[in-house]
This record gives structure tokens, C-alpha cells and sequence, in this order.
């Protein structure tokens, strides 16, 4: 079994990855972990999981540092995406957010779309630490104003905020490669006062759950 552990950024699972090559985490040997690094933003990271998908591996897994839109939950928790949203690709008209669907430029069933969205249809097989599935939104630019967030929230009601996940969901959906996102949540949608952000606390949750979730991987498959 080939599993391709995904991020933007190298440090996003830089420890992850050094327990791994070192050999700490025990692999049978039946089971293969490479280490992938996307790109930041959707252009990039559509080419280079495109590219990843068409090798077919087994599991593709995408791990990250997320934005919140819920101020009430806490940072540095770690979530399983259940379906993605591009949330920035369209028009802001009249103080109002159109996209593609509202402008008629695509049809909210088009292939890989379902009613607007870009579900996971491995996510109860895959969802091995039964981890709380939330939704998510995808965006170029990062969401820094009142007036955005809000649009966003009457838009879509996301939980999270990542700029390259609608990229996994589509190319993985398109190609028939088994995929799972997972993200933590380092700051607030909208805080740029990064003093206040738990970048540190989100590092640490997502990679020692990436290594527990190898571990059931190996128990499980």
C-alpha cells in the first residue's frame, strides 16, 4: 500500500516526516509513506496533485494549519475535511459574492461537483480515528476583512479556510484516487495579529495525529 502524505509546506509536517525516515514509527512492509510538498495556493497545488494523482497511489492524505471561522472553538484542534468549496473564484457584485453557479458558468452537478460542493466519498472508510468532519473553503487570497468574512459565511457556512484543498478534493474526485484532508486550525479568520494565533499547538496536534493515524492505517489495512 503507497500513501502520500501531502502539504503546502515542508514544516507543515516536517515532524511527522523526521519520526517516519528515522524509523520511530514502525512500518510493516507493506506499507509505503512518501512525503509530498504541493505548493501554496490553489495554481500550484492543482498542477503538482494532478501530477500526484495520476501515479495512483493507494491514499492520498493532505495535512495542514488551517483558519477558523469560529471564534468559539478552541485553536490547535485537528479536523477531517468532508467537503471542499473554492471560495474565491467569481465576481463580488453590488456588495454581493456570485460564483461560478450563480453566474451560470457551471452547473452545480458537473463532474466532480455535487450541489455546489466537492465531497469525500472515502471519508467513512478513511476516517480511521473517527476525527470531527467539518467544511471547508478554498481561496488565493486570505480572508482579512469584515465585510469578506461575512460574505463567505452567507455564502458557504465553512468551518475552515485552507488555499489548496479544493485542489486535492477535485483532481482526486476527477482521477478516482482515494483521498482524506486533514487540517488544525492555527488562528481566526481574520486575525492578523499573529501574537494571538496557536501555530505552535496546531504543528504539534496535527503531525502527533498523523503519526497515530500511520499507526491505525497499518492496523487497519
Amino acid at each position: 500500500m503507497h500513501v502520500v502524505i501531502t502539504s503546502a509546506t515542508r514544516f507543515e509536517c516536517a515532524q511527522a516526516e523526521e519520526q517516519i525516515k528515522e524509523g520511530s514509527v514502525q512500518l510493516p512492509q507493506s506499507l509505503q509513506i512518501s512525503f509530498h510538498q504541493s505548493g501554496v495556493g490553489m495554481l500550484a497545488s492543482a498542477v503538482s496533485l494532478t501530477q500526484l494523482a495520476l501515479q495512483k497511489p493507494s491514499l492520498i492524505i493532505q495535512a495542514g494549519i488551517a483558519g477558523c471561522f469560529n471564534t468559539a472553538d478552541e485553536l490547535g484542534k485537528v479536523y477531517i475535511i468532508g467537503e471542499e468549496m473554492p471560495g474565491d473564484t467569481g465576481v463580488n457584485e453590488n456588495g454581493e459574492w456570485k460564483d461560478l453557479f450563480d453566474l451560470n458558468l457551471a452547473q452545480p452537478n458537473n463532474a466532480p461537483f455535487t450541489n455546489r460542493k466537492l465531497p469525500n466519498p472515502w471519508l467513512q472508510q478513511y476516517n480511521l480515528l473517527n476525527l470531527p468532519v467539518v467544511s471547508s473553503v478554498t481561496v488565493n487570497e486570505i480572508t482579512t476583512s469584515v465585510m469578506r468574512r461575512q460574505q463567505v459565511v452567507n455564502k458557504y457556512n465553512p468551518f475552515i479556510e485552507s488555499m489548496e484543498g479544493a485542489s486535492l478534493h477535485y483532481a482526486c474526485l476527477q482521477l478516482d484516487v482515494p483521498f482524506i484532508q486533514i487540517r488544525a486550525t492555527s488562528n481566526y479568520i481574520g486575525e492578523r495579529n499573529k501574537t494571538k494565533w496557536k501555530m505552535k499547538d496546531a504543528l504539534v496536534n496535527l503531525n502527533k495525529t498523523l503519526i497515530e493515524y500511520i499507526a491505525k492505517l497499518t492496523d487497519d489495512r
